[in-house]
């Protein structure tokens, strides 16, 4: 069953539009049922209600009312996550509105004096496509591994994007409060830029200590020039419902682990390189150094 909240003050309205979509016999292609259930709501207010209580595919909504107009409930229903495609039904002199309200959330408007046209094409189309998006979605719940193999430029801009993209990928399998998610985030960025900076361009934690402006102008000059230009860092991440698991690997020529000073010690906490392996360590479950320290292994464990 198809569910459509149609939310008008004009009766008149309100039933033009209803017998406009019940013209259609196709709806059996977008739900189990093969049938069109109306609901209806006078003003923003009771459609808010109305939403909440019966869970609507779709909202048609005039965008003057009383109470609360068109605008008010398209914010309204994106203020309360409810995930509810809402259309709008514009009269000439309200483009400006319409305009404001395609810009807070609604999915797409049908002029008035063209719903004959036009409303049912719409309708459909942000159906379909909310569908397909509510289907994407129940897939992903569905995914129990996910694996990742990214290979970065020595380029820091790279570093967001990446971890962003992590963070969803690890929210998605293991699932974890934002808090956790950040912190894994923050000690990923960390471990990928140490890669590039201090594992292809060579650079010196010392100098960044010192000198912070001439640490990224020399950043600059190696990432442009051979041989550290060509070196490349590699990621692969892994996320099960278990945890997760990310390989961080450059083509630097590497260190004695051995060596890393001990993050913990309060003499080191104030340094630059102290901090970032403060937080790698404190972060994640587990972190290994490979015998010739250009690779990196984080665990993070489901929380």
């Amino acid at each position: 069953m198809t569910k459509i909240l149609i939310v008008d003050d004009n009766p008149v309205d309100r039933t033009l539009a209803g017998r406009l979509l019940q013209k259609y016999d196709g709806w059996g292609d977008l739900s189990a049922g093969n049938t069109l259930h109306l609901l209806s709501a006078n003003d923003g207010v009771e459609a808010t209600t109305v939403a909440e209580r019966d869970k609507p595919d779709l909202i048609l909504t005039d965008l003057h009312m009383p109470n609360r107009d068109g605008l008010e409930l398209v914010e309204e229903i994106r203020l309360k996550h409810l995930g509810i495609p809402v259309v709008l039904m514009t009269a000439h002199g309200s483009e400006e509105i319409a305009l404001q309200a395609l810009k807070v959330g609604a999915s797409s408007y049908v002029p008035k004096k063209l719903l004959a046209q036009d409303l049912l094409d719409t309708v459909l189309s942000v159906l379909e496509t909310a569908h397909a998006s509510r289907s994407h979605a129940r897939l992903l719940d569905c995914l129990t591994v996910s694996e990742s193999h990214f290979v970065l430029e020595n380029d820091s801009a790279l570093i967001p994007p990446l971890v962003g993209y992590l963070k969803d990928s690890r929210f998605r399998i293991c699932g974890a409060d934002e808090t956790g998610l950040v912190r894994v985030t923050l000690a990923l960025r960390e471990a990928v830029l140490n890669a590039m900076h201090h594992g292809n361009l060579e650079l010196s934690s010392d100098l960044r200590q010192d000198n912070e402006s001439a640490y990224h102008k020399l950043a600059g000059e190696r990432a442009a020039k051979k041989p550290y230009c060509d070196r490349r860092v590699s990621v692969l991440a892994r996320d099960t419902p278990e945890g997760s698991t990310y390989v961080i690997h450059d083509e630097g020529p590497g260190f004695d682990p051995r060596c890393l000073p001990d993050p913990l010690d309060p003499d080191n906490m104030d340094k630059v390189s102290g901090r970032g392996l403060l937080l790698i360590r404190t972060f994640m479950d587990e972190v290994r150094h490979n015998a010739k320290g250009n690779e990196i292994t984080l665990v993070k464990k489901a929380e």
